[in-house]
């Protein structure tokens, strides 16, 4: 899977919990898709999995060409049906 270099060298470096394992699954199968206003591509996944324990949404933003990841992060403010 390609990554950026803001990716590899100040997100992972921030986030180590995220597993490498979770970013193709919230490409390949996401809760939700949205395009952001620089067309870079939002995904959404539920993890189950958690350092904590607790289920939460991981956002995994990819470049315009919805492969190569830029950020990943845990969404607090996740909203099923979005209005």
């Amino acid at each position: 899977m390609k990554t950026t270099r803001y990716f590899e060298e100040q997100v992972l470096r921030k986030r180590p919990y995220i597993k490498r394992a979770w970013r193709p699954a919230a490409i390949a199968a996401p809760l939700r898709v949205e395009a952001q206003a620089d067309g870079r591509l939002r995904h959404w996944l539920s993890i189950s999995d958690t350092p904590d324990g607790k289920p939460r949404i991981l956002r995994v933003v990819t470049l315009d060409d919805d492969e190569t990841i830029h950020n990943a992060f845990f969404d607090r403010d996740f909203q099923e049906s979005k209005s």
